[in-house]
């Protein structure tokens, strides 16, 4: 299964080949925005992406990511409860 996680972009090149930075819960990592680039990179700052692999595959607004990221939590705190109880 692919997973994609919810970023919010936080700083961008200057063009689509330089990679924009991206905060996932916290944690800050480069990201390639071409996919999701329709106009100046600027734009994109503050905006939320699904990110898989290093690539913002698709804009999302920030109801849809804070959504995905609660469920992501949700299914981490469950696989944690499963590991506890095979112990």
């Amino acid at each position: 299964m692919c997973i994609g996680i919810p970023g919010k972009v936080v700083s961008v090149g200057e063009d689509i080949h330089q990679p924009a930075i991206v905060d996932i819960s916290g944690l800050r990592r480069e990201v390639n925005i071409a996919l999701v680039c329709e106009g100046e990179t600027l734009d994109l700052i503050g905006r939320w992406v699904l990110v898989h692999v290093g690539f913002a595959m698709s804009l999302l607004d920030e109801e849809e990511a804070q959504d995905t990221l609660a469920a992501l939590q949700s299914m981490q705190l469950v696989e944690q409860e499963l590991d506890d109880m095979r112990s």
